[in-house]
């Protein structure tokens, strides 16, 4: 398992498009969000006492691709109904003009950038001993990488480090993001 500051850093890494589909604000509160659903993948640790069942244990269904869609596409839908209303209404966003089909996109990409960062790096460092199934049940086989161990200091570093840069620079470059039919904004 990564350390929480490396799934934190690979999740602003997945996080990058949202400056060119959103723009400045929107691309902050995206790669916010991610933060907060990187590490929803590590809720199994809290099954791990109560259940003896491979697949509710650490590295288990919650870090699986499928699992990460399903429940991106239940928080989008559900972020959709209960936030569109207050969302066009805060004066911080400036804006009456999202529709939920843009909260359901926006809210769902941001779950399935975080968990699926999660999934990612964990592949990165995942040893024989502790070998991952992510794509159970559609491939149950288990799948090696390990390219850099967990615990690594300088790699969780490098990553933060080329993150925040990454972010910082485009906040500066004040680049407007393209039009889509998901915008958010005037």
């Amino acid at each position: 398992m990564v350390e929480p500051i490396g799934h934190g850093a690979m999740a602003l890494l997945f996080a990058v498009p949202a400056w060119v589909l959103w723009g400045r604000r929107p691309a902050v509160t995206f790669a916010a969000l991610t933060q907060v659903t990187a590490l929803l993948p590590d809720i199994d640790l809290l099954f791990e006492p109560y259940f003896s069942h491979p697949q509710l244990q650490h590295h288990g269904l919650t870090h699986t691709v499928p699992f990460v869609l399903v429940v991106g596409l239940v928080f989008g839908a559900v972020a959709a109904r209960t936030l569109t209303r207050t969302l066009n209404a805060h004066r911080l966003i400036r804006s009456d003009s999202i529709s939920p089909e843009t909260t359901f996109v926006f809210a769902t990409s941001a779950f399935w950038a975080g968990g699926l960062s999660h999934i990612f790096v964990d592949l990165l460092s995942s040893a024989p001993d502790a070998a991952m199934e992510p794509f159970w049940p559609i491939y149950p086989g288990e799948i090696v990488i390990n390219i850099v161990a967990y615990d690594s200091t300088p790699v969780n570093v490098g990553l933060v480090v080329v993150a925040v840069v990454t972010h910082v620079a485009l906040y500066r470059a004040e680049r407007y993001p393209y039009e889509t039919r998901w915008s958010v904004g005037s």
